[in-house]
């Protein structure tokens, strides 16, 4: 069996380098004042992030159905004999629902994993899943092997500002206004499934800080059993500067010396949610 390997751009693996990777990657929809555009196809960070300067009226969305069924039938259509599709988790959208619904008429060949991931961790499944692809195995297996592991991983995220989390009615407009005022950083927190809160301090250095430590204790807790060349502590983030994302990426390296790390830009849909400059980490097995 030739099982062909797919995801989405929420994955932080952008088309072009799925495509250098033999990863087939969808590319989110962003709509910016009604008209819709796809990531990585017709907008990109720079763009969104100045739509956002503006006051534009920015959100993200569903692909459509027909768009990812084209691309299942495409794939298959050129020499693969089933296809895992591993989109964003169940809990933040309802696209995976969706896929896992019209998969089934594909008779078999098309197999939808929820793992619960986004970003930093959905990227290790993608690889881990492309490493199965290689060696052989079937699709069921690997649903079953990313699916048995979809825990083994926590994130971390603080945003600079509420203004886009209020928006999605996350949290109140008065809620907003006071964190602005006093300078509140939220650290939120996905393990597994959905964004939760997880702490609240006061300045950007502290809120790095707090996620810093929040892996410290990760690595003493829940992965305490794992060696160093198995765990992965990643960065990402919505920066408009390179030179802070490496400031943040040498944080996290220097914190973390023993285990691998690299810096993933936060896809435009996550960062329609999130804002500009926010900051996040994340700790995940690599099942690879």
């Amino acid at each position: 069996m030739k099982t062909a390997i797919m995801t989405d751009t929420n994955s932080g693996i952008t088309v072009q380098k799925g495509k250098e990777d033999g990863i087939f990657v969808l590319p989110m929809p962003v709509i910016v004042d009604d008209k819709d555009y796809l990531e990585g196809i017709d907008i990109t960070h720079a763009k969104l992030y100045d739509a956002m300067r503006q006051g534009k009226d920015i959100h993200s969305s569903q692909p459509a159905l027909g768009a990812v069924g084209d691309m299942w039938k495409d794939i298959l259509n050129h020499g693969y004999d089933e296809l895992v599709y591993i989109p964003m988790s169940s809990g933040l959208s309802g696209s995976c629902h969706s896929a896992m619904a019209y998969a089934e008429s594909f008779n078999g060949k098309v197999h939808v994993i929820d793992n619960h991931r986004i970003s930093l961790s959905l990227y290790e499944s993608v690889y881990d899943a492309k490493a199965y692809a290689d060696k052989g195995e079937t699709a069921v297996n690997i649903k079953k092997h990313l699916e048995e592991k979809a825990y083994d991983a926590s994130i971390y995220i603080t945003v600079n500002s509420l203004e886009y989390l209020k928006k999605s009615g996350r949290v109140t407009s008065a809620a907003a206004t006071i964190a602005t005022v006093i300078n509140l950083k939220p650290v939120l927190t996905i393990q597994g499934e959905k964004l939760d809160a997880y702490a609240k301090v006061r300045g950007m250095n502290n809120a790095k800080q707090k996620m810093i430590d929040a892996i410290k204790h990760d690595l003493e807790t829940r992965f305490k059993d794992y060696p160093s060349d198995k765990l992965i502590v990643g960065t990402a983030g919505t920066f408009e500067k390179s030179e802070d994302a490496d400031a943040w990426l040498k944080l996290i390296d220097e914190s973390f010396p023993q285990y691998e790390s690299f810096y993933l830009p936060l896809s435009c849909s996550i960062a329609c949610h999130v804002g500009i400059d926010s900051v996040g980490t994340a700790i995940v097995v690599k099942d690879r």
